[in-house]
């Protein structure tokens, strides 16, 4: 996964500019993956993250999508 894919993946996640999705997990490079994306789409001021919530099987995100390109 990369920024692109995961910045698609909240585009088609989302309400207006609002977003809630769950991303399954394998391992807990996963985990470190994901969050360091997440990182990146925030400083670059494309998404605000509200929610990180890491369960069992899946990391769950909730946030608003401030600015994406299609």
């Amino acid at each position: 996964m990369n920024k692109a894919v995961l910045l698609k993946k909240l585009q088609n996640a989302s309400r207006g500019n609002l977003f809630s999705t769950e991303i399954p997990k394998d391992t807990k490079e996963d985990v470190k993956m994901i969050e360091e994306l997440v990182g990146e789409l925030e400083r670059e001021g494309k998404i605000k993250i509200r929610e990180c919530i890491q369960r069992d099987y899946s990391v769950f995100l909730h946030g608003i999508i401030k600015y994406a390109s299609e």
